[in-house]
């Protein structure tokens, strides 16, 4: 089984709702880590799961669409809690849509909310399944 993983940092805010979390109810921002890691037993024509290029650059995007912002105002999250389990699960389609690998494997999106707190979603692709 072969692995490939490519992580960026950003930053985005949120608050927390339908609770009682002290400041994380306030707007407030986090420099998340977002790793993407690809599992598959077959590698492409040239020796790839998929193009470090071509997953930098869908990192990218996202980051550029969810950065900087407040997530509770996006679409997305839409009556959600804006939780790194929600956004490493929106993260995690969004991603595994935009970049497609081929063949069959796992897609994992790790989000870090800092240095010690992660939490990931992960999807298998190609085959029945997906």
């Amino acid at each position: 089984m072969y692995t490939l993983a490519v992580k960026k940092d950003f930053i985005a805010r949120h608050f927390l709702i339908g609770g009682d979390w002290g400041a994380e109810n306030d707007p407030h921002s986090h420099h998340y880590v977002m790793q993407i890691q690809l599992e598959a037993a077959e590698l492409d024509q040239h020796g790839y799961l998929v193009d470090i290029v071509k997953i930098e650059e869908e990192m990218q995007a996202v980051i550029d669409y969810f950065g900087e912002n407040l997530l509770n105002e996006l679409p997305e999250f839409e009556g959600l809690n804006p939780s790194i389990e929600h956004f490493s699960r929106i993260l995690c389609n969004r991603l595994l849509d935009t970049i497609a690998p081929p063949g069959k494997g796992r897609f994992t999106v790790r989000l870090w909310e800092n240095e010690s707190c992660w939490a990931s979603f992960s999807r298998d692709f190609g085959g029945s399944g997906s």
